[in-house]
């Protein structure tokens, strides 16, 4: 239950040496061989077996896949993205894009990030503060 509760392998391995002295004294041996067969037995599962049960314990990182891996890509925009609406070009192709800030309007030209993948949308959002939107003259 120990181990099972710090995943440390150090329980576990002493467990087995324990269980080898005890096979030992059921043989018959006297209490140094048993402990003996107890030291030498968790001194090899310390050194030896401990070091490669970790190495497969370990997770491999969590890799992604698809359009999972194009979450935090650079994009530019090809079309101005709002709320609803947008292109953009990410890793050689041309994507629908939204805004992820639904305030937001980025015109054709500016650099995004993308935030979010939602089915073939990109939801993107400017690198850089877009400068404010210059008023119309008339």
């Amino acid at each position: 239950m120990a181990e099972f509760l710090t995943l440390t392998l150090v329980f576990g391995l002493l467990a087995g040496a324990a269980l080898v002295a005890a096979v030992a004294g059921s043989l018959g041996a006297s209490i140094p061989i048993q402990l003996l067969a107890f030291a030498v037995t968790g001194g090899v599962g310390l050194v030896a077996v401990r070091p490669v049960a970790k190495r497969h314990l370990a997770l491999p990182p969590a890799s992604r896949e698809g359009s999972d891996a194009l979450v935090g890509r650079s994009a530019m925009v090809t079309r101005e993205v709002s709320a609803t609406s947008g292109l953009v070009h990410l890793s050689g192709e041309d994507w629908s894009a939204r805004a992820y800030d639904e305030d937001l309007v980025i015109p054709p030209g500016v650099r995004v990030d993308v935030f979010q993948i939602e089915g073939a949308t990109a939801l993107v959002h400017p690198r850089e503060p877009l400068p404010d939107p210059q008023p119309r003259e008339g």
